[in-house]
């Protein structure tokens, strides 16, 4: 391209294609999908930083275009693979009806059954903080090997309030018996995610003894499937081989990725189930179903805003079409996973899971069960008294919501 403006330093690189007009692309499109009101202002810069390489004969036209080309592409991609923050977009609930318990502040009347060995030594430093924080309270170990719900039952015939301080098989147990014996229950965080008890707003062990302290409770809802319930997920099929496979990649690839990546493996390994699902039979890869309904869509579910909504959370992806691995792919990259004819997410109130050629083992809260041919999933409504924080009354969580929204597939059925 003839240079008539000629420059004291010409650039030694190839021209092809324009840096700086790829540069200016990337940011000018990221920016506008997150601030579509500056499209014509930013737009217009990432213009001019094009034409100012033609105009000082640095590129030619075709340079420019290509960057800007290759830049608004990346963007595009990155706002796919790891999408901002966003507050969740459903109406937000009516507050909890919370209750009053009898005030604790020295513990009198707790029971606590703490695994030690829980959280890689979580469990243990619980039991220490609860000695301390509560001294009128009655800490007892639970040693892997012995019966824990012999232990629990004991514990909770002489408990006004029953602890636990464990993982999601421990919390489950725990659950069952204070359910049983009628006794409110006193979720302390000592396990490794602690998922249900930051749904509670017992994100750390202070919390948990200010509600002993002050007596706040709330009741909640379990899930049932094949008439044993569970407090926060149940599945079916790959979905416990998938969330291994996820965990594995999640430290390199993010959440996102990796939940694709262990997606595609369990299509490519796991033989998918000939499942009739409310009477519509389907090939199931794998099931989730959780206790309410879970944040953010997709299949990475993290947390939940309500846990007495009276739903279950159903999410499935479907085996048996044409270029199943291709059609996951480009649904996630461009969005439009919740829009997929692959992916099922609803809300119904119960489910009816039959499975005609092979059993199935059956997931509760992290801890697989028996194979089965035939699950019924229900729900029991506010059948369950936690303690909650008193400051967290009203101000619930908001995590962003990293997935696709999916108005589209929550509809009454399939």
């Amino acid at each position: 391209m003839p240079n008539r403006r000629p420059q004291r330093r010409v650039p030694r690189s190839p021209s092809f294609p324009s840096g700086h007009a790829a540069s200016a692309a990337a940011f000018a499109v990221g920016a506008i999908i997150e601030l579509p009101a500056l499209a014509v202002p930013l737009g217009a810069l990432a213009g001019a930083v094009g034409y100012s390489g033609i105009y000082a004969g640095i590129h030619y036209p075709g340079d420019v275009l290509a960057g800007a080309i290759a830049g608004a592409g990346i963007a595009f991609a990155g706002a796919r693979l790891a999408p901002a923050a966003r507050k969740p977009t459903r109406v937000r609930p009516p507050d909890p009806v919370i209750e009053q318990l009898a005030p604790c502040p020295s513990g009198a009347g707790v029971v606590a059954v703490v695994n030690p060995r829980s959280g890689s030594g979580r469990g243990a430093r619980a039991a220490e903080a609860l000695a301390r924080e509560l001294p009128d309270a009655e800490v007892m170990l639970w040693q892997v090997g012995t019966d824990l719900d012999d232990l629990l039952r004991k514990a909770a015939e002489r408990a006004d309030v029953l602890a636990v301080a464990g993982g999601d098989g421990t919390v489950n147990a725990a659950a069952q018996v204070a359910r049983q014996a009628g006794r409110p229950l006193l979720v302390v965080p000592a396990g490794t995610f602690n998922h249900f008890a930051a749904d509670l707003g017992l994100e750390r062990l202070g919390d948990a003894i200010a509600a002993v302290r002050h007596g706040t409770a709330m009741s909640i809802d379990v899930g049932t499937a094949a008439g044993e319930f569970f407090i926060n997920t149940s599945s079916l099929g790959s979905y416990p081989a998938y969330v291994a496979a996820r965990k594995r990649r999640e430290r390199r690839w993010g959440k996102g990725t990796a939940s694709t990546l262990a997606v595609l493996e369990i299509l490519r390994t796991e033989k998918p189930l000939r499942a009739v699902l409310d009477g519509r039979e389907c090939l199931v890869a794998t099931m989730f179903v959780g206790n309410c309904r879970y944040q953010p869509s997709g299949f990475v579910p993290i947390w939940r805003q309500r846990l007495d909504d009276g739903r279950l959370d159903v999410r499935l992806l479907e085996a048996g079409h044409r270029l199943t691995a291709t059609r996951l792919v480009v649904s996630f990259l461009t969005g439009r996973l919740g829009r997929s004819r692959l992916y099922r997410e609803y809300d119904p109130v119960q489910l009816h899971v039959l499975l005609p050629d092979e059993s199935s083992p059956l997931a509760r809260d992290g801890e697989l069960g028996p194979g089965v041919h035939e699950v019924r999933y229900g729900k029991q409504t506010r059948a369950l008294t936690v303690c909650v924080a008193p400051h967290k009354v009203g101000r619930r969580r908001r995590q962003p919501s990293v997935g696709p929204s999916n108005d589209k597939a929550r509809g009454p059925g399939f």
